[in-house]
């Protein structure tokens, strides 16, 4: 069961079937690729995409939501956990419309207040491409600490730690 989580703004929800055209128009635009490897997605790939955001959530018990504001599909943001990587990342991807309205950083605190509740963990990371100020700012605005940089998929990438409340500060 993949939990609802609502914001002043928001609604957090699973990804439905009507979700593709606006998923499709969001992975088809290279504005926003950018920060994903470059590399924009077909309607078909999107779909793709969608049936592995679900299948995350039946493995792990927790993944990706689909974000909207007044009933349009903004992006995904949630805790994307594949299965190469050793930690959760906190993840957001919002449509190039609807930048700069503080939608990012309002869904992923939800994201990341829900996930700490629910699971024994005591961090989660986001990774960062370092010329995405946009995310950067994001991250910072959420508390994140930037623990360094790595390669990820063949990309440099910042890692951004978010700590369970109580634990400190990142080093």
């Amino acid at each position: 069961m993949i939990p609802v989580l609502t914001t002043p703004r928001l609604v957090l929800r699973g990804f439905e079937a009507r979700d593709w055209d606006a998923f499709a128009e969001l992975n088809a635009d290279p504005a926003v690729r950018r920060w994903l490897g470059g590399t924009v997605l077909s309607r078909e790939q999107t779909w793709s995409q969608m049936e592995t955001i679900l299948g995350q959530w039946a493995l792990r018990g927790y993944g990706l939501f689909a974000a909207e504001h007044d009933g349009r599909f903004l992006g995904r943001v949630g805790v994307l956990h594949p299965a190469d990587r050793t930690e959760p990342e906190l993840a957001w991807i919002i449509a190039e419309p609807f930048w700069g309205n503080g939608f990012a950083t309002e869904a992923a605190a939800a994201v990341r207040d829900w996930a700490f509740a629910s699971f024994a963990r005591e961090r989660l990371v986001s990774y960062i491409m370092p010329e995405n100020s946009r995310s950067r700012r994001v991250a910072e605005k959420l508390g994140a600490v930037r623990e360094g940089r790595i390669i990820l998929r063949g990309f440099e990438s910042d890692v951004w730690v978010h700590l369970r409340p109580g634990l400190g500060v990142a080093v």
